[in-house]
């Protein structure tokens, strides 16, 4: 069977980021949250905001679900997962495997 990068986030070292085409904003007149891509705008909610701004290559899905059930009464971790998938076949953000990635300082 060949494996789709959403099914690689069945591993439990997978560490999500934004792809680099890709960003967060919110807009303050709409009050709404976006993706930005050169071709694409997703608008997503609060909670969405709140993964993708973990998202940074270094948490794991596990550490990221963990982090939002501090701020969150009711956080499933399959959820997460879902939302990061979706993002994933989409080609708004990317898996690394592992360990975290070094960021520039």
């Amino acid at each position: 069977m060949r494996l789709t990068k959403a099914m690689e986030l069945t591993d439990e070292d997978a560490r999500p980021r934004l792809a680099p085409h890709v960003r967060l904003t919110y807009s303050a007149a709409r009050k709404e949250y976006a993706l930005l891509s050169p071709e694409t705008i997703w608008v997503i909610n609060a909670t969405g905001a709140a993964i993708v701004e973990l998202c940074d290559a270094q948490r794991t899905i596990a550490e990221i679900s963990a982090e939002l059930r501090d701020r969150y009464d009711q956080v499933a971790e399959s959820d997460v997962r879902s939302f990061v998938a979706n993002l994933v076949t989409k080609h708004g953000m990317e898996v690394n495997h592992g360990k975290a990635l070094r960021t520039a300082r």
